[in-house]
């Protein structure tokens, strides 16, 4: 086996970018293709490491053991729900007095009723001459910060257990909404209209301004759950929420409260829940399907240049071989062995393809730098692994396109070789 030493190494080195500044347009070409494979491939790890650590923060803050029970899968569009969805009966106000007694390894218990866009409401909260569309009004106990810590409270309280006894007309308004009807003044204590009923503001939310998968809390007014129930009696799409100790089993605590609605809702022992129990948890299997497409099309992209740059490195090395044949001969001729000679342009192909992954690696930490600077929550981060990675692409690349030339090169017949001109 050879091995090259590191006066050898310097002279391929050297040899290697003389190549570069002799053949410019191709190499430069060359270059581009490893580029843009390594920068996608850089670039698209340091964005999606960057959103999944977000996804996950925002799975966190909804709650690691926290359960959502909806009469239908979450994320479904209620306007084209399937059949077999649409024929199940609506949740009730007294559901979750029943799962309480009747589960008692679950710790909180909470009605959520809403009003929204994407059910086909329309909502409007006004101050003076001010107004603000397009908002979510729910209905809400006092347990709901409990059971979902995402929607802390800034300024003021939230919704006390007087205020759910007396449906009192009080709400707690999202930091955009209070921002909109309140931009230079308190609004703690201040009188606001939803829908033409006026409530009185006892709290606003911290900043959320959600997740591209839905709306944060930004744009949430949340007012007792019976109030709710009574100015809007329409409003049946309720959901239940409900949180299980950390000392205690998962597993049994969801069972108890399936076992609970499947006799509330008289569901028969061989027919299948007529609802739905998800966690956060589907928020990342989600996005998981979702960066599953992205990373088929930047694999795609970085295969291409990747290619496009590799059949660049085997053309310009069998270019160089042959203006080198006279080179090699001599070479021969005094000494060298075939595997000095594949050894020096497999080198050379190497040096060729690290050039082009070393500007990718750069390039994609100046992309992944940029998106942390304009998307200041999605941090993105270029970590070690994919700078080595994007390395090793670029060795792979000048070690798998670089051979045949090299081993071409290796080959030559010496005295065929001297004689080339």
């Amino acid at each position: 086996m050879a091995f090259m030493t590191l006066p050898q190494a310097r002279e391929n080195f050297f040899a290697a970018m003389d190549t570069l500044r002799s053949s410019k347009l191709r190499s430069a070409l060359t270059v581009l293709g490893i580029v843009i494979g390594v920068s996608s491939v850089i670039s698209m790890a340091a964005i999606i490491q960057g959103l999944n650590k977000f996804v996950q923060d925002r799975v966190e803050s909804l709650g690691s053991r926290t359960y959502f029970l909806t009469r239908f899968p979450p994320g479904t569009d209620p306007s084209h729900m399937a059949e077999r969805f649409r024929i199940r009966r609506y949740f009730e106000y007294n559901y979750d007095e029943y799962v309480r007694a009747s589960a008692p390894d679950v710790e909180n218990v909470t009605t959520v009723g809403t009003r929204g866009f994407f059910l086909g409401d329309s909502n409007l909260i006004t101050s003076g001459d001010r107004s603000v569309e397009k908002v979510i009004v729910r209905g809400a106990e006092p347990e709901y910060v409990v059971a979902l810590p995402l929607f802390n409270v800034e300024r003021g309280r939230f919704i006390s257990t007087f205020d759910q006894e007396h449906a009192r007309p009080v709400v707690v308004l999202g930091a955009s909404i209070s921002e909109s009807l309140f931009p230079n003044s308190d609004p703690l204590g201040k009188t606001v209209r939803i829908n033409g009923v006026a409530y009185e503001v006892i709290g606003v939310f911290s900043h959320d301004q959600g997740l591209f998968l839905g709306p944060g809390v930004d744009i949430f007014a949340i007012i007792p759950l019976s109030n709710f129930k009574k100015q809007y009696p329409e409003a049946k799409e309720l959901i239940m929420i409900f949180t299980v100790a950390k000392n205690v089993n998962v597993e049994m605590a969801q069972a108890e409260v399936i076992q609970a609605l499947r006799r509330l809702r008289r569901v028969p022992a061989d027919k299948e829940n007529d609802f739905e129990l998800t966690s956060p948890d589907f928020l990342s299997n989600l996005w998981n399907q979702l960066t599953g497409a992205l990373v088929i099309l930047t694999t795609v992209i970085s295969s291409i240049g990747l290619l496009v740059g590799g059949i660049g490195v085997m053309n310009i090395m069998l270019i160089s071989v042959t203006e080198r044949t006279q080179e090699i001969g001599v070479r021969k001729a005094i000494g060298a062995r075939k595997a000095d000679v594949r050894l020096q342009f497999l080198f050379e192909a190497v040096v060729l393809t690290l050039v082009g992954g070393t500007i990718g690696i750069l390039m994609g930490a100046g992309i992944s730098t940029m998106v942390r600077t304009l998307v200041p929550s999605v941090p993105a981060t270029l970590s070690y692994l994919w700078v080595s990675i994007g390395f090793a692409i670029s060795v792979g690349v000048g070690l798998f396109f670089g051979y045949y030339p090299a081993n071409l090169a290796a080959n030559l017949d010496p005295i065929e070789a001297l004689r080339y001109e």
